[in-house]
């Protein structure tokens, strides 16, 4: 068994709201950090591509999201992606189908996408796709693996540096066997699991909801709260523990770690350097 170093090359999540707290909390990220930048219908293209300039101001990498069915045409993608070259931010994306039930566009889903070949032409170099451990609210299970397998092959066969980025959850058990099915599929990729930052009970049980992530009353035991009394915080220090404890690399393969900092990026970011110096309390 190899161990997991589970907070070596972590990732964070921000938006553009929160590039002031992304600088007060510079001190505590390392620097070249990985942080993963929204596509919200709240924000224009220029506050995506300010934000981008924003996080490699600050020393990290920027990853962009880019939510295929939120892209009106095929021009709005090449501005975007234009932007984020102009910025020096367009070498690592994450492409995803993104919330809306129909696609305002030409772009139905994260395969069409990638298919465009337009990712390529403007500089992108490597591209994560979405992961969903604990299955998809609205995919069955049967449809999302050969999706992952022709997403990830598809990027190969463009010379595009494949990774995949997954859904939080609360269970490690969890996501340890889906690690091991993705590996025995043939999908060697580097995998980015999502974990949610330490945050009020009622606020994750909030985002697990919006999210289509199942919560009972074991997991939520298991993660270190309850469902009974959702009135006080919880951090993801057992589930850390946990997935660490069960990782081994020749049936997991390459795993990091991506935060979502639900109650924002000082608090998650404090937390992480807590947990560096302590990991076992």
């Amino acid at each position: 068994m190899t161990s997991l170093s589970p907070l070596a090359d972590f990732s964070l999540g921000v938006s553009g709201k929160d590039v002031g707290d992304l600088e007060r909390a510079r001190p505590a990220i390392p620097p070249g950090t990985r942080v993963h930048m929204g596509f919200l219908d709240s924000e224009d293209q220029e506050t995506r591509l300010a934000t981008a300039r924003a996080v490699r101001g600050l020393g990290f990498m920027p990853v962009p999201l880019i939510a295929a069915r939120r892209l009106k045409s095929d021009e709005m993608l090449r501005e975007y992606l234009a932007g984020l070259r102009a910025a020096g931010a367009s070498e690592r994306v994450t492409v995803v189908a993104g919330d809306p039930a129909h696609p305002r566009g030409p772009y139905p889903d994260s395969a069409s996408v990638i298919g465009s070949g337009l990712l390529e032409e403007y500089g992108v170099r490597q591209v994560s796709v979405a992961g969903h451990p604990g299955g998809h609210p609205a995919v069955p299970d049967g449809v999302l693996w050969p999706a992952l397998a022709g997403k990830t092959a598809a990027l190969a066969q463009r010379g595009l540096v494949a990774g995949v980025s997954t859904q939080f959850g609360f269970d490690a058990d969890v996501v340890l066997a889906w690690l091991a099915e993705l590996r025995a599929r043939g999908i060697g990729v580097p995998v980015r699991v999502g974990v949610p930052g330490p945050a009020g009970v009622r606020r994750l049980l909030a985002y697990a909801s919006r999210c289509g992530v199942t919560v009972s009353e074991d997991v939520a035991s298991k993660y270190g709260f309850s469902l009974s009394d959702p009135s006080g915080t919880a951090g993801p220090g057992r589930f850390i523990r946990a997935l660490a404890a069960g990782y081994d690399a020749r049936l997991h393969g390459e795993v990091r770690l991506h935060f979502f900092p639900f109650s924002g990026i000082p608090a998650t970011a404090a937390w992480i350097s807590e947990f560096r110096e302590h990991p076992g309390s």
